[in-house]
């Protein structure tokens, strides 16, 4: 039998397809100012003019709700580079980890996600699969790399963009370092340099 989809991921177009945006629009509003304990099925089917029936048909928890932003945002998320040099590709990607971590609405509302995820399994599945698919974006950036003898074969693309990114997290939900164009560069550095050592396999 094959698996259910997500809930409220069925958007055949139309009238379902304005409801789960003006949901999912109203969940990320709430997220940004009240956080993931502030998100309340009643107050966003109110928000978004959609009936209470058909928000909890559709989605029935705040994990669900969280869940499904994070598909969304995962759907409409922008490409990679593809500078033909993979310093300068890893640099973008650490500067738009650092613009949106830092921007005052998306911020919050990664943070709120990340408590979403810390307490609720659904969320914590999605939060899983956005970074999947922003990690194999990017990964192609090492790949193309490989192919051009910057770095080692058996590099592995997946842990190379990893590396960019998590000290950046790091430095958001632990250390409370200044996120700014300096670290960003300083992360894609380091992971550039592993990678060119062959220590990333």
């Amino acid at each position: 039998m094959a698996a259910s989809p997500p809930p409220g991921a069925v958007r055949p177009g139309g009238r379902t397809a304005r409801v789960r945006e003006a949901v999912l629009q109203a969940t990320a509003d709430t997220l940004a100012e009240r956080g993931f304990y502030g998100l309340d099925l009643a107050e966003i089917a109110r928000q978004a003019g959609v009936g209470k029936t058909t928000l909890y048909r559709r989605w029935g928890s705040p994990g669900a709700l969280a869940a499904d932003l994070l598909q969304q945002m995962a759907e409409t998320s922008l490409p990679r580079s593809r500078n033909g040099d993979l310093e300068r590709d890893l640099r973008d990607n650490a500067r738009l980890v650092v613009r949106t971590l830092t921007d005052p609405r998306q911020g919050r509302l990664f943070k709120a996600l990340i408590a979403a995820a810390l307490c609720d399994e659904q969320a914590a599945a999605a939060l899983h699969r956005f970074y999947a698919v922003r990690i194999a974006e990017w990964a192609g950036c090492v790949t193309d790399a490989v192919e051009r003898g910057e770095v080692p074969p058996g590099t592995d693309p997946h842990r190379v963009v990893a590396a960019v990114s998590a000290p950046l997290y790091y430095a958001l939900l632990n250390t409370g370092e200044p996120l700014d164009e300096r670290a960003a560069d300083r992360a894609a550095a380091t992971a550039f340099a592993a990678a060119r050592a062959g220590v990333i396999s």
